[in-house]
Parts: structure tokens; C-alpha cells; sequence
């Protein structure tokens, strides 16, 4: 480079642009740091032209892609709650059966119902029979109980012929009982007919009164049945069936018998409220009138409607009563009221004998599976012989 054009770069021009320079980087600077600088927006995306579908003719070959249809979505089935496992602790009366009767008899297949006591530790349930206790709860299950355990009282027999064991009384979380107000009543109910209006057809009457009687042992209460009925054969005839009698019936007599009475004496051996036992579901379920001595009439008019059955509490003495029962014998329209509720109702036959324990068993496997709820029944012997 000469040494004249080395001098030139000192020119003033040369620093007049410099200083332009560096005054244009300044502004750019400020204006990016400024809050109020926007940055220049985006160049729009290029717009890719939609091509329009034409209906294709007729065996054409389609220009445009068919779109896939969005799938409807399937809704899943909620989860599954396992199986409560409700443990049998005793056998009532060491009465067994099989436990898939649950199924066959009442259509409950709703737990996991087991007397495999190797299983306790898991069992959600355990249904301990009052009758089968010992006085010194020895043969209660083991401590420690698991905390979400249930312990199930179970006990169908009347306070009268309760036993006061010493130590039950904060033990169980839930009663099974033909108390109404049991946290598992259970009982025979009536049902609604299928075919409501339909025709109840009576069947053939050949005996007056009945009664199918075995227990007349004073100390299970049996004492006020047995005065009146002492009083009530004065006046009437009455066909004696059961051991008191001599006559045992076998089970496939049982309610052919029934059936050929107009009346049957259904008297409890002890009364207490709700109380009404198989006694009254045996003449229902076949066609006969029932006779019941119990509990009062309005207690009975829980379960079963007021023309379903005859009071002895509705007349002075047992001679009326017997006078009335005689006086429907002869007067067939009045007889046919007591049938009336037929017309909605119906009564369904109830098992026999020690089978008696199948029905709360398998209501006790039902109610764990739908209350799994934790609670405590707290004083259950306060709660019973109220």
C-alpha cells in the first residue's frame, strides 16, 4: 500500500461513516430491548391447495383417499370387587350342607361362603352360632382378631330360650335374626304374584283343625300354648300330628297334611316381638287359614296382610274362638275372604327341619357382599331381650 492512500484512511469521510455505523447498531440494540418491541411475526405457512373429491362414477377408481372413520370408543367395564370370604365358625345343630345350595335354592353365589377355618386370618366374615358357644368362650375364634374383620351373631331362638352367656355382649359387629330390626333379618316373606288377579284354587279340605306338635316342655315357654289349647279342645276337634301326639309325620307328608285342614294351629312356644316363625309360612304357602297365638296382631300385620290369617287374641276366650272357626265351616263365602290376598300375593313352601339354617347362612353371604361397611353392634343382649 502506497503511503498516499494509507494517509486517506484518516480522512475525515472515514470517521464520519464509523460514527453512522456505530449510532445504527445502538438504535437496533435499544428497540430489541425495549418491553414495547415486537418481534416481526412469522411468514404464514404456505397454503397447500385442498383438492375438492368429485363423486366417483360408477365402476371408476376414486382420485381422493375414502377417510378413515373415527373409531367409537368402548366403554369398559368397571372392576370387579372380589368376593367377600364369609367363614362358618360352627355348624347350627351340626346340621350340614353343601354350601353350592346357596346357589341352587336362592340363586346367592355373592361370596366366597367356607367352614375351612384354615382361612380365618383372610375371612372377611365370621358367622358364630349363639347355641354353639361355650360358657367360657373357649372355642371363639383366636385373638387377634383382623381389624377388618366382622364377627356375625347368629341366633333364631326367642330370649325365652336364650342363654345369657357372660362375655358376648361388645364381641359382634352385626346380628343375624328373625328380629325385624336385625342387621340380617331374615324370615319367609310373601312375594307379588306373576300373575296378579289369578285364581287361587283351595284345595280339598277333610279335617277341621289341625296341629303339628312336638316341643311341650314348660321350660322353653311352651306353657301359655299348651293352657289355651287344653281349653280350645273342649269345644272343637282338633287332628293331632307331631310327637306330642304319637303321629310323627314323615317330611313328604308335612304339607299334604297341612293342606287338607281348614284351619291349622299355628302357636309359637313363646312370644316376643317378631317372633312368627315357619309355623305361619306352612299353612300359607298350601291353602290353609292359620290360627296364630304370638305376639299381637299388629306385630303379625308387619309381615302379612290383616285378612291372611285368624288372631286368638281377637276373641274373649278359646270358646268363642272355637264357636267362630265352626261357624266358618258351615259358611263357605266367609271362609273364601281369608283368601283374598291371594289375588296379589303368594306364599312359597319353607324348607324343613335343620334345612331351617340354610336360608339365614346364605342371607348372611348375600348382606357381607353388599354392606362392606365397617360397625359394631354394641350391647346385643340390651337389644335382645328388649
Amino acid at each position: 500500500m502506497t503511503a498516499p492512500f494509507r494517509k486517506s484512511l484518516n480522512c475525515p469521510l472515514i470517521t464520519l461513516l464509523l460514527g453512522i455505523g456505530a449510532l445504527i447498531l445502538m438504535f437496533i440494540y435499544l428497540q430489541q430491548t425495549s418491553p414495547d418491541y415486537c418481534p416481526p411475526r412469522p411468514p404464514p405457512p404456505i397454503q397447500q391447495e385442498t383438492k375438492k373429491c368429485l363423486p366417483c362414477e360408477t365402476n371408476s377408481t376414486p382420485t381422493c383417499p375414502v377417510p378413515t372413520p373415527v373409531p367409537t370408543p368402548v366403554p369398559m367395564p368397571p372392576p370387579q370387587r372380589a368376593k367377600p370370604i364369609v367363614l362358618l365358625w360352627f355348624w347350627p345343630e351340626n346340621f350340614r350342607f353343601q354350601l353350592s345350595e346357596c346357589k341352587t335354592l336362592f340363586n346367592i353365589e355373592s361370596c366366597n361362603l367356607t367352614d375351612d377355618r384354615s382361612v380365618y386370618h383372610k375371612a372377611d366374615a365370621v358367622l358364630i352360632y349363639h347355641k354353639s358357644i361355650a360358657w367360657d368362650l373357649s372355642n371363639l375364634p383366636p385373638s387377634p382378631r383382623p381389624p377388618f374383620q366382622k364377627w356375625v351373631w347368629f341366633h333364631l331362638e326367642s330370649p325365652t330360650n336364650t342363654r345369657k352367656i357372660p362375655g358376648l355382649e361388645n364381641l359382634f359387629n352385626l346380628t343375624l335374626s328373625y328380629r325385624k330390626d336385625a342387621d340380617i333379618s331374615v324370615r319367609y316373606y310373601l312375594k307379588v304374584k306373576k300373575n296378579p288377579g289369578e285364581e287361587f284354587v283351595i284345595p280339598k279340605k277333610d279335617k277341621l283343625v289341625c296341629w303339628i306338635v312336638s316341643n311341650n316342655n314348660p321350660g322353653t315357654g311352651t306353657g301359655v300354648r299348651y293352657k289355651f289349647y287344653q281349653e280350645f279342645i273342649k269345644h272343637i276337634k282338633v287332628d293331632l300330628f307331631g310327637k306330642l301326639s304319637g303321629k310323627v309325620l314323615k317330611h313328604e307328608d308335612y304339607y299334604s297334611t297341612i293342606a287338607s285342614c281348614k284351619f291349622y294351629l299355628s302357636f309359637e312356644n313363646s312370644i316376643h316381638r317378631d317372633y312368627i316363625t315357619e309355623k305361619l309360612n306352612g299353612p300359607l304357602s298350601v291353602g290353609t287359614v292359620p290360627v296364630v297365638l304370638g305376639p299381637p296382631r299388629k306385630n303379625y300385620e308387619d309381615f302379612f296382610p290383616s285378612d291372611a290369617f285368624i288372631h286368638v287374641n281377637d276373641f274373649p276366650n278359646a270358646e268363642a274362638l272355637a264357636k267362630y272357626l265352626l261357624q266358618l265351616d258351615k259358611d263357605e263365602a266367609a271362609y273364601r275372604k281369608y283368601f283374598q290376598w291371594r289375588n296379589y300375593l303368594t306364599a312359597e313352601p319353607h324348607l324343613l327341619s335343620t334345612q331351617e339354617f340354610v336360608l339365614p347362612i346364605c342371607s348372611a353371604c348375600e348382606h357381607i357382599n353388599s354392606h362392606r361397611e365397617y360397625k359394631v353392634a354394641h350391647e346385643i343382649y340390651n337389644w335382645y331381650f328388649s
